[in-house]
């Protein structure tokens, strides 16, 4: 999913993720829950790089005893990318989540579907 310019509406979001599941084939609406999670991630990381922008990319701030850290808001980046991965993953939205989904779909024979449902 292509990152927009400018922090856009959650509900905007969501639909675009839809949208892009959809036309991978992965899209179920038992995953709604997981996509809102995703669409409020991608959210907050999109307002968060824009306060990062504005800081002037300011990668670092001081400690009380004069040391340097890393800045709270690459924290907070670090955090939402690892987390955006995970559920892009988990919904099948990246390669390796895509892999993953459509190996689960191949790997079942027609014989596996004929006995599954005799349960």
């Amino acid at each position: 999913m292509a990152r927009p310019k400018k922090p856009v509406k959650d509900e905007n979001i969501k639909l675009k993720i839809i949208e892009d599941m959809k036309g991978l084939g992965v899209y179920k609406k038992e995953y709604d829950l997981n996509i809102e999670i995703l669409s409020d991630l991608i959210f907050h990381y999109e307002i968060t790089l824009e306060k990062y922008k504005k800081s002037n990319y300011q990668c670092v701030s001081f400690t009380a005893a004069g040391g340097e850290k890393k800045s709270s808001i690459v924290a907070t980046l670090e955090t939402l990318r690892k987390d955006i991965a995970t559920y892009s993953t988990n919904l099948g939205l990246n390669p390796k989540g895509l892999e993953s989904i459509t190996t689960e779909n191949k790997s079942k024979s027609k014989l596996a579907d004929i006995l599954g449902s005799l349960e």
